[in-house]
Formats: structure tokens, C-alpha cells, sequence
């Protein structure tokens, strides 16, 4: 009782934001709902869902409920079957999809050779992806991880970083290294590392290479440019597998010519590729996250809506000068030089 209802009751709380107009009471181990019938109906189905995650062993969060609940409402199944595959239990953390599109996007990492992961911040694509890289590695299904991303800096330039090329390229790649530290024994990694066994580099590290027998992993793919995504793509080896992550609504490239925009039109529909598209429905941070990310995709579409709209005035606007000045008999004066009318 105490892991359904969470710490302070804050998933009780949940459950019952979820559906306003229920009532929950608890009592020892026995949970009471009143209030409106079909409400009553779809708060119960949810916590029977939740009873069973926990029974199986689930350390359930308040993104559990709300997505247990959406799932509920949308008829996409039973919560407890779609959320309850576990990828890794490292150190005591049980790592899992945790939302339907996630479930969705872990089983086409399964399904095919090549997967994109393309969604907002905060919808789990780089750290579930890192997870079945370990995964695969664990279960001898490859022989190493190839860790990568483009080292670009997020809107501001760093200038002239001191050290060695490693201290260099380091801050870029510290996110990988912190995922990799919290998914296996921190003692083990250097060692891996040391192997070659796990491997974490640049994007720029990837021209001439053929990765064969290996679990590739590209991150921030949305700051590739065309050139570099056609480079890594074709670096695929035999009995190899790539994920490859970003957001294209975040491009830091000087000129936003992003490689992953660009891919997700030359490669649609190919077979064995799939491009699995996350949504503010899938964001597992704080709350807020999801909302912000709404309201920044609402933002940019009235922002391409109004573009739309003056570009299709001024192109009616000039229709109409043209159509003006054929009734009056004549085109619009040439304002061109003598020697340039002939052309």
C-alpha cells in the first residue's frame, strides 16, 4: 500500500487529479472510491493497474499514473503489460518505458537495424536507447557500444578550451558518461572504456570507419548536417544496430541546415528503418516540461501560420497590381535600362 500510494500519498494525489470528480478513501489495505459512476469505473480500472505494477515490482512515479490513466482513456491497452517490460535493473534501478510511445519506440529498437528517436526534450530517447545498448552488450548480442554525438555547443560559442584533446571534447560528451555510469558499476566502466569494449566519441571520429558487430548510439542528431548523417549512416557494419536521437525543434547549426530534418525525408519508408516520433504525451521529467514543450509547438505553429498568411497576401497583393494594370490596357512600366530590355 505504502508503494501504491507513494511518499506524503503524492500518488493518491495524482489519482486524483487525474479524475476530479472521485473521491478516494484509504484505510489499512482496503481503497474506496465514490463520486460519479463512470468516473468511479475508470479510477478503479486505474488502480487495479496500478496494484499489479507494484505486485510485479515497479517503483511507480506520479508519470506512471498520469500515463497509465491516458492509456486508459484512449483504450491503447493494459498499462501493466505495455509499461512492464524491463530493460535493465542496474543497482537496485529498474529501467523501463514508461509511457506508450516509449513502449513503442523500445520495440522498434528490438524490430529493426536502424531507429530514430525523434521527439522533444525530456522523452527518455537517448537514456532508453543507452539502456539497450547495455542490454544487447549484457546478453552478448554485440561485442561493443560506439557512443557519439556532434560536439556543438548549444547557442554560444566556448572558445579555446585548455588541455588535452580529450579535456577538449570531454564537456561534450559528459552526458553520455553519465548515463553510463548510472546504468552500470562506475568501477566497470573505465575498464571498458580502457577495451574499447565501450566506446564514447565525437561525430567527427566516425569518417573511414565500418562498425561491425556493435550497438551505435548517435545523440544530439539534430545538429548533424546533411553530409555528416549520410557519413555515420553509412558506417554501418554486419550484425550491427543504430539509434539515432534528437529534437529537430532544437538545432544549434549556424545555418539550422539539420541532417536529421533533412533523413527523415530521403529515408521514409525504406524497410528495416523506422522512425519512431515522441511526443509531450511521452515527457517523464517534471510536469512543467510537457507544458512548456506544448506551448513552444503552439508558439512556432502560429508563428508559421501568420508567415503563411502575409506571404499569401503579398503574393495576391501583386496578382491584383498585375491584373489592374492588364484592364487598363497596358503592363506595368519596364523601369529597366535601354540595353536591358531586349533580353
Amino acid at each position: 500500500m505504502v508503494r501504491l500510494l507513494g511518499p506524503q500519498d503524492r500518488l493518491l494525489t495524482t489519482i486524483e487529479k487525474q479524475y476530479p470528480e472521485v473521491t478516494v478513501h484509504v484505510r489499512g489495505n482496503h481503497v474506496t472510491l465514490e463520486g460519479d459512476a463512470r468516473e468511479v469505473r475508470a479510477a478503479r480500472t486505474l488502480v487495479e493497474e496500478l496494484v499489479t505494477m507494484v505486485r510485479e515490482g515497479a517503483d511507480l512515479g506520479a508519470s506512471d499514473v498520469t500515463s497509465s490513466a491516458r492509456i486508459l482513456d484512449r483504450g491503447e491497452g493494459k498499462p501493466a503489460e505495455l509499461l512492464g517490460q524491463v530493460i535493465l535493473n542496474s543497482r537496485g534501478k529498474v529501467i523501463r518505458p514508461k509511457t506508450a510511445g516509449q513502449r513503442a519506440y523500445v520495440d522498434a529498437i528490438d524490430e529493426n537495424t536502424i531507429t530514430f528517436g525523434i521527439g522533444p526534450a525530456g522523452t527518455g530517447k537517448t537514456y532508453l536507447a543507452m539502456a539497450k545498448a547495455v542490454q544487447a552488450l549484457q546478453r552478448k548480442e554485440v561485442e561493443r557500444i560506439i557512443l557519439s554525438r556532434p560536439a556543438i555547443e548549444a547557442g554560444e560559442r566556448l572558445g579555446f578550451l585548455p588541455g588535452t584533446l580529450t579535456d577538449k571534447i570531454d564537456p561534450y560528451l559528459r552526458p553520455l558518461y553519465d548515463a553510463l555510469n548510472e546504468m552500470m558499476d562506475p568501477e566497470l566502466v573505465p575498464k571498458l572504456l580502457a577495451t574499447g569494449t565501450v566506446e564514447v566519441a565525437p561525430l567527427a571520429y566516425m569518417r573511414g570507419r565500418t562498425l561491425n558487430n556493435a550497438f551505435v548510439v548517435l545523440d544530439e542528431a539534430q545538429n548533424t548536417t546533411p553530409e555528416q548523417m549520410k557519413m555515420f549512416l553509412t558506417r554501418l557494419g554486419f550484425d550491427s544496430r543504430m539509434v539515432i536521437t534528437g529534437d529537430i525543434t532544437q538545432v544549434d547549426l549556424p545555418a539550422a541546415a539539420s541532417g536529421l530534418r533533412l533523413v527523415t525525408k530521403v529515408l521514409d519508408g525504406i524497410d528495416d528503418i523506422h522512425f519512431a516520433r515522441l511526443t509531450s504525451d511521452d515527457v517523464v521529467r517534471h510536469s512543467l516540461v510537457g507544458r512548456i514543450v506544448d506551448a513552444y509547438t503552439e508558439y512556432d505553429e502560429q508563428q508559421q501560420a501568420r508567415r503563411f498568411e502575409r506571404e499569401q497576401r503579398d503574393h495576391d497583393g501583386a496578382r491584383e497590381g498585375a491584373n489592374r494594370a492588364e484592364r487598363r490596357g497596358h503592363t506595368p512600366q519596364d523601369r529597366r535600362p535601354p540595353w536591358q530590355r531586349g533580353r
